[in-house]
């Protein structure tokens, strides 16, 4: 026999492609990602419960005074203050949405269109810094407006991130000489 006739007389036809196994695999890869996903959902709901301690958020007062200063950004949410990786999720501070700043004499209001908005008073707030990161959320140096403030007995670091990230070191400054004339204003009384 020739070459070409070997050749030729060994090939044989593809393999016929077995659907049940391809399917089971699909079905099987289908069901742990909805295994993962629930269990995801069970452990937010979980620190939900073990944070259920935390007051009700305050909100906006009906007479606030003057605006002094307004931002529009993201809100990448809040922990336990210092600690940037122990996220807060009780009453909606968990939930990563786009907000509205408003700071007046009153305090700072956060308006998020889908979430729970909230309001912290002035004699609440701590300090006001720009970070890299708050949990989930990493950027560059600087790239992150930290308002540290208290409810309750707990301080708490709420993230923003500006539609102009310029506006951060007049938030800060803003913030940080409020908080400087009340902590003033206390000590004369």
């Amino acid at each position: 026999m020739t070459p070409v006739l070997l050749l030729s007389a060994e090939k044989e036809s593809a393999q016929v492609t077995d659907w049940a196994a391809r399917i089971g695999w699909v079905v099987g890869l289908a069901l742990f990602v909805a295994l993962v996903y629930w269990l995801m959902r069970e452990g937010w709901k979980w620190r939900g419960t073990l944070q259920g301690d935390l007051l009700e958020l305050p909100t906006t007062p009906d007479e606030t005074g003057p605006e002094r200063l307004t931002m529009s950004g993201r809100y990448h949410g809040s922990t336990t203050a210092g600690q940037w990786l122990d996220r807060i999720v009780a009453h909606g501070l968990g939930t990563r949405s786009r907000a509205e700043l408003t700071l007046t004499d009153a305090g700072l209001d956060v308006v998020r269109p889908g979430a729970s908005d909230f309001f912290v008073p002035a004699a609440q707030l701590r300090e006001a810094r720009l970070d890299k990161g708050i949990a989930g959320k990493v950027l560059t140096e600087g790239g992150l407006l930290v308002v540290t403030w208290e409810h309750g007995d707990k301080l708490i670091d709420s993230g923003f991130r500006s539609d102009h990230a310029a506006e951060h070191n007049e938030w800060v400054e803003a913030i940080n000489s409020m908080i400087e004339t009340n902590s003033r204003e206390g000590a004369e009384r």
